[in-house]
């Protein structure tokens, strides 16, 4: 279970100037890959204040120079870890283009108004689940979750509006250090991070 990747390098001198740039540019070409699925799909990893860490698959819904957004539950286990700490690493596995993406920084709520702009884009139903899922509890069965979300969509029928619920919203990651790993023959992986210095950024190169 082994692969050598063979890509051509990784160089500061190729880099964008800042990171935000340099990922719309891998952004745009793995999105018009074939070999990946979901482009947008990134490892969120979060923390308890004494350490002790989680992971999940979330979907990454906008980015821009302000940072990296993704929604969810507030009441989630990501939610109330970062509730608790606000510090995050977002992971973006590329593994067909032999490509990773990983940003440390701090997550920050949203707006409301915000949220619901977002709200307003998500197909009916998945409006409907984020009412009928009280995410990451304990819950006696599916059948108990199934029929929560058939008496909400007897309540609100594809005709009506799905109000945002209280308890969901967005996180936006504010980046401190954003990594580009390219992968290379022989582990000789290249490593180049983007780290923030006042308003700007410097690019250093860690060893693989």
């Amino acid at each position: 279970m082994r692969e050598q990747y063979r890509t051509k390098e990784l160089a500061a001198a190729d880099l964008a100037p800042d990171p935000i740039l340099q990922f719309a540019s891998w952004f745009k070409e793995t999105a018009a890959s074939p070999a990946i699925h979901e482009p947008n799909a990134m490892i969120v990893s979060t923390a308890t204040p004494d350490g002790r860490p989680s992971s999940r698959t979330v979907l990454l819904k906008h980015y821009d120079d302000a940072g990296f957004v993704f929604f969810t539950n507030y009441g989630s286990r990501k939610g109330s870890e970062l509730a608790a700490n606000p510090y995050v690493s977002l992971l973006f596995p590329w593994h067909p283009l032999a490509r990773q993406v990983i940003v440390t920084g701090r997550a920050a709520r949203t707006g409301r108004d915000e949220t619901a702009a977002y709200f307003r884009t998500r197909p009916h139903g998945s409006r409907l689940g984020a009412w009928a899922s009280p995410q990451s509890s304990v819950i006696a069965s599916r059948e108990e979750l199934l029929a929560r979300y058939e008496e909400l969509a007897a309540r609100y029928p594809d005709s009506e509006q799905v109000p945002v619920p209280p308890q969901w919203g967005g996180f936006r990651v504010v980046p401190e250090t954003v990594e580009f790993w390219q992968g290379h023959e022989n582990r000789l992986h290249d490593r180049l991070r983007y780290v923030r210095e006042g308003d700007g950024w410097r690019v250093e190169r860690l060893a693989p």
